[in-house]
C-alpha cells in the first residue's frame, strides 16, 4: 500500500480530496463532490479536512524537476 500524498497537481485548495481520490481509485471531481454533500451532514468534516491538509505530506518533486 502506497503513503498518501497530496499531489503537486491537480490541487483545488489543499489537495487532500485530490489526494484521497488517487488513494481510492476514483476521480478527484467525485470526491470532492462526495465531501461538499457530506458537509450538509452534522459532524467534523471540515475539522476533518483541515486535519488531512495539515498531516499528509506534500508529493515531493519527481527527479530531474525543477
Amino acid at each position: 500500500m502506497a503513503a498518501i500524498a497530496r499531489p503537486r497537481d491537480g490541487r483545488m485548495i489543499g489537495g487532500v480530496c485530490a489526494a484521497l481520490a488517487r488513494r481510492f481509485g476514483t476521480s478527484a471531481t467525485t470526491m470532492r463532490v462526495v465531501f461538499v454533500a457530506s458537509c450538509l451532514l452534522p459532524g467534523p468534516q471540515f475539522l476533518l479536512y483541515l486535519a488531512l491538509w495539515m498531516l499528509l505530506p506534500a508529493e515531493k518533486p519527481a527527479a530531474g524537476a525543477w
